[in-house]
C-alpha cells in the first residue's frame, strides 16, 4: 500500500507541472492583456496611454518573454510561492489561504449531509421496489437533479426573506459554516447533489438483493436491519463512496454559482473576479488546486476502496486471486 501511494503520489509533480505549462501559455497568449483590463476597469476608459501601460508591464515584469516568465514561476512554485496577483498585487498565497478554507468547508459539509440524507433514502426506495415509497423518493430526485443551483438560490432568497419573512435580513455573505447565512447556500449545495446519491444508493440496493447470500440470510429469518447492516450495507456503499469522492471534487471546484449568488468568499468568487481579469499567477493557482484536490481525493478514494471491498487491496498490491 505504501508503495502504491508514493508511485502515484510522485506522478503528480510531472503532471502538475504539465498542467501549469499550459494554463500558464493559454493565459499568456489567448486571453488578452491583463494591464488593458486592469486599466479599464480602474479607470473606465477605453482609450489606453501606451506609455502608462508599458511602464506597467515593466514594473510588473510583464515585458519579458513567456519562457522567462514561466521560469521564474516556475521557481517560485516550487517552493510552495504561488506568486503575486497581477490585477490586486497581493500575494496568491494569502489569497488562497483566505477562501480556499470557505470552499473546502461548505464541500466537505454539503457531502457528509447528502450522505446522512441519501444514503437511507435510497436504501428505503431500493428495499421498496416499484412501490408508492421508491416512486415517491425516486421521482422527487429526478425533479430536484433537474433543477439548477441558479434558478433554486434565488428562489429561496425571495421566499424565506421576502415571502415568510424567516430570516430577517438577506443571507449575502459569511459568517462561518454554523451561523444563519450559511444555511442557504448549503441547502442549494445539498439539493443540487443529493439525486446522485439516491440513486446510486438505490441501485446498489437492487443490485445486491439479488445476491443468493441475501436471500439465504432472510431465508433463515434474519431480521431485516441485519440483513441490511451484515450483507447488504458494505456491497453498496463500495461505489457510493467513489461517487462522494467525485462529488466532493465537483462542488469544491464547481460552487461558483452558489458562492456568487450568496457573496461567499471562497474559491468559486476568487476564480471569477480575477479569471476575468486575466491574472496568470491567480489562474494557475486555482487550476492547480483544483487539479491536486481531484488527484488527492481520488487518491483517497483508492485507499478507502480495501475497506470496503478487500478484492480492491488485491489489485493494487497486485496478488492475484
Amino acid at each position: 500500500m505504501g508503495q502504491y501511494i508514493l508511485r502515484r503520489i510522485l506522478y503528480w509533480i510531472p503532471a502538475l507541472l504539465l498542467l501549469a505549462l499550459t494554463v500558464y501559455a493559454l493565459a499568456f497568449y489567448g486571453a488578452g492583456d491583463p494591464i488593458k483590463l486592469m486599466f479599464l476597469r480602474e479607470e473606465g476608459d477605453v482609450t489606453y496611454d501606451a506609455q502608462r501601460l508599458d511602464a506597467i508591464r515593466r514594473e510588473k515584469g510583464l515585458d519579458r518573454p513567456f519562457l522567462v516568465q514561466f521560469g521564474e514561476y516556475t521557481w517560485h512554485l516550487v517552493q510552495g510561492d504561488l506568486g503575486m496577483s497581477v490585477i490586486s498585487g497581493r500575494s496568491v498565497n494569502d489569497m488562497v489561504g483566505a477562501t480556499a478554507p470557505v470552499s473546502f468547508q461548505i464541500g466537505l459539509a454539503t457531502v457528509i449531509l447528502v450522505a446522512i440524507l441519501g444514503i437511507p433514502l435510497g436504501i428505503i426506495a431500493g428495499l421498496n421496489h416499484n412501490n408508492w415509497i421508491d416512486n415517491s423518493i425516486l421521482g422527487s430526485a429526478l425533479f430536484i437533479s433537474g433543477v439548477p443551483s441558479y434558478v433554486v438560490g434565488p428562489m429561496l432568497m425571495v421566499f424565506l426573506v421576502l415571502g415568510l419573512g424567516i430570516m430577517k435580513t438577506t443571507p449575502y455573505g459569511w459568517e462561518g459554516l454554523f451561523s444563519k447565512k450559511a444555511i442557504l447556500p448549503m441547502f442549494v449545495m445539498v439539493f443540487g447533489s443529493i439525486a446522485i446519491i439516491i440513486r446510486q444508493t438505490r441501485s446498489g440496493v437492487l443490485e445486491v438483493l439479488s445476491e443468493d447470500y441475501v436471500r439465504t440470510a432472510r431465508a433463515k429469518g434474519v431480521p431485516e436491519f441485519m440483513v441490511i447492516v451484515r450483507h447488504m450495507l458494505r456491497p453498496v456503499l463500495t461505489p457510493v463512496v467513489t461517487v462522494l469522492g467525485q462529488m466532493l471534487i465537483g462542488i469544491v471546484n464547481g460552487a461558483i454559482i452558489v458562492e456568487k449568488i450568496f457573496g461567499i468568499p471562497g474559491l468559486g468568487r476568487l476564480t471569477i473576479d480575477f479569471t476575468y481579469g486575466v491574472d496568470y499567477p491567480v489562474i494557475v493557482a486555482i487550476t492547480l488546486i483544483g487539479a491536486f484536490l481531484v488527484m488527492a481525493l481520488n487518491l483517497l478514494v483508492d485507499i478507502t476502496y480495501p475497506l470496503l471491498d478487500p478484492r480492491a487491496a488485491q489489485a493494487m498490491t497486485g496478488v492475484e486471486d
